[in-house]
Parts: C-alpha cells; structure tokens; sequence
C-alpha cells in the first residue's frame, strides 16, 4: 500500500488541545517511527512558472520557501520584514479593512462583492476587534443578541456562577454577545444542514428579529439562486468544559 502525503510539515503541524509546542511536534509525522520509511520528494518545478512565465509567482514561491527555511532578516522582536513586492503593507487595522473592503457602505448590496472578500485572524480576539471596527463603519443600528450559558450537571451550578461563564472564551463556542447590523457579512462556524450550511459558509444578513437572523447565503454556488436562510437558537455543548450555551 502505497500513502501519498503532500504539503509542508513545517506550516501544517497537528493541533493538540490544551498542548505545548512540543507537544505538537512530537505528533507530527517526523517524530513518528514509520518516518524513517518515508520517501521524501521535493518540489523541483512551479508550473505556472514554467508554462507561463509568471515571474510574479516565482518570486512569491521563493520567497515563502525563505521564510520555512528561515532565511528572511528579522527584527529585534523576530518578527520578520516583508517588502513591497511580497505583499501589501499597512500600518494599522483600519488602513487593513480598508484595503479588503473598499467602499464598504457602498457595495454591501452587493453578493458578488462580499463573497469575494474575507480576513483571516489567528486568535479570536483579533477576530471580535475586527468585527466592531467593521461595524462602526456601517451605517445602521447594531442589534445584540446574548448567549444563555448553564452548566449541564446542575449540581455543579454553584461552582460555576453565570458571571464565569459568561466570561469565557473557549474555541468554537460563541463568546457572550452578538453583535450585527444589515447587510453586514458573517461566516458559519459549526455545520447545521450540509451541503448548503456548512462550517465557514459565508452569509450576508439581511434580517434581525427578536429571535430569528435571516441571511443570504454567499456562496458561488448559491449565488445565482439568492437562498435566504433564517437560524434560531443554536445549542453548542464544549467538551472542554462542563457547559452548554444556547
């Protein structure tokens, strides 16, 4: 039996829960004892180089390979310096928004336009920053919607109070409070009704009621067909914690 295994390990390491950086590299395959059996290939040729001439793409390509083999100059803090020609420089998060999601108010009508723009954060605090620097550029009222937290062996209520819960920030578990306007973009982070509602799929919110969000899904293959979907309360139980939260 033969397994291919394709990427690069060293920007695809394994996640473990609650572990350490060792952790982690002591799951991932070159830790492994089957590792020594493993044929390695490399990437000798970029094809869209070679058939095309993209000398953009080239330099790209180089110029990640530096940065896994650690070649790049960094600063005092190890972060490393990107040039103009690798990427496009901003100084703060509302130079960045900016650059992704030009004439906001503008274009929020659009489906098309939305579904051709995302940002992607490491941590979820960076990710809730963005969101209120996004919505402070929208124009509309913000409507709020908060998370209902309980602990799922009642007897353990009185060593959880509500405040703690609701204070945490625990991966894939919404935190406290929502908070949306019309026509603004929101992504799905869990999988309700797949093939069509699926983790990461991208929405345009088009009604907040009391209880109820409408959404249009943004999606190419839903674009032609402008499918409006509506959610409720949605349950998420955390296994990292002895806790449900509506």
């Amino acid at each position: 039996m033969v397994v291919l295994l394709a990427g690069d390990f060293r920007q695809a390491l394994p996640v473990i829960q609650r572990g350490t950086p060792t952790d982690e590299s002591k799951a991932c395959l070159k830790s492994s004892s089957l590792c020594v059996k493993v044929e390695k290939f490399s990437l000798k040729t970029i094809m869209r180089v070679h058939l095309h001439n993209d000398v953009d793409s080239r330099n790209y390509a180089e110029t990640l390979l530096k940065i896994g083999h650690g070649c790049l100059d960094a600063d005092a803090e190890g972060s490393i310096l990107l040039s103009e020609e690798f990427c496009k420089l901003v100084e703060n998060d509302v130079e960045f928004i900016a650059k992704i999601y030009q004439h906001l108010q503008q274009n929020l009508n659009s489906d098309h336009w939305l579904c051709a723009r995302a940002i992607l954060a490491s941590r979820d605090e960076i990710v809730n920053k963005i969101n209120i620097d996004i919505l402070k550029e929208v124009q509309g009222e913000v409507k709020e919607y908060l998370s209902m937290d309980a602990i799922m062996n009642t007897e353990q209520s009185t060593s959880y109070p509500t405040e703690f819960l609701n204070s945490l920030e625990l991966s894939g578990v919404p935190s406290l409070k929502l908070q949306l306007k019309l026509n603004v973009p929101a992504m799905l982070m869990r999988n309700i009704d797949t093939p069509e509602l699926y983790n990461e799929t991208k929405l345009r919110i088009i009604q907040l009621g009391q209880n109820i969000i409408g959404a249009n899904i943004l999606t190419d293959k839903q674009l032609l067909n402008s499918s409006m979907v509506f959610f409720d309360c949605i349950g998420f139980v955390n296994n990292e914690a002895p806790t449900t939260g509506y």
